[in-house]
């Protein structure tokens, strides 16, 4: 084990949901952070279990092994500790949010190949240590050495659907870079031969819509509005659609979030 990355850095704002953009975001720095050298600790709730069957589907794309770590907790015990939290000052869920995790939770089950192997720790009863046997447990399946001889250990292996899916991936991310910086440089363009004047909007050709400005907008600003929309159509959501991967819905995708930005401005 070279490397170690919790996710946990991030805590969930208690007054707000889980975000889709949220869930988004994680799941591409785990996407990122995993290898075959380092161990991703993705510390986080977890409770729907199409989103730790995402996860399964990364560790079977990276070919790596994968468990889930999951705390029992009852309901009585996760209420009393979240009032006790409020009460000391510390972040806790209003009681709305709480009732919602609760209502929405799906228990981790070994029958499901995302949720195996599970390791269980019951922390109102039993407590937690550094020695509690689920840890152990996990900590050895996640670090033993295995060779073709060993049978307690998954190495999850890629399918040629997920290697497609990153390739796939990988060039709609750079036909979106091209696509947005063509977009950027018409927009100055057609700025400079203005002169300072009113626009007009700005054409880009058959089957693009027009972008719909009237005002002078900075090289700064342009730049800005490419890197939030790029990073933004690179999120992948539990549900949302892939980014295009051709140039011209790329770009007609870029338009409109362009008037949809500066119209407000």
């Amino acid at each position: 084990m070279k490397n170690e990355v919790d996710m946990s850095s991030r805590p969930i704002n208690p007054h707000k949901g889980v975000s889709r953009r949220k869930v988004g975001r994680r799941r591409s720095e785990v996407d990122r952070s995993l290898s075959k050298d380092s161990i991703v600790i993705v510390d986080s709730l977890n409770s729907i279990k199409g989103y730790r069957y995402e996860l399964w589907c990364l560790a079977r794309a990276a070919g790596i092994r994968y468990c889930v770590v999951h705390c029992d907790v009852d309901e009585q015990s996760s209420r009393t500790w979240n009032v006790e939290r409020r009460e000391r000052g510390e972040p806790s869920y209003d009681d709305n949010i709480f009732e919602d995790l609760v209502r929405r939770f799906e228990r981790p089950d070994s029958k499901n190949r995302w949720d195996s192997p599970l390791f269980e720790l019951w922390p109102a009863k039993e407590g937690i240590d550094k020695s509690s046997t689920a840890i152990v447990d996990a900590v050895t399946y996640l670090t033993k050495k295995v060779d073709s001889k060993t049978r307690d250990v998954k190495i999850l292996q890629p399918t040629i659907a997920t290697q497609s899916a990153r390739g796939s991936e990988a060039n709609s991310l750079y036909e979106m870079d091209r696509a947005t910086q063509e977009i950027t440089n018409a927009i100055v363009e057609a700025q400079s031969r203005a002169l300072g004047g009113p626009l007009n909007g700005v054409s880009l050709g058959p089957g693009i819509p027009t972008i719909d400005i009237s005002r002078s907008v900075s090289l700064p600003e342009l730049r800005r509005l490419r890197r939030t929309f790029i990073k933004l159509a690179g999120q992948t959501s539990l549900s949302g659609p892939p980014p295009p991967s051709d140039a011209d819905s790329a770009k007609r995708m870029f338009v409109d979030y362009l008037n949809r930005e500066l119209g407000s401005g």
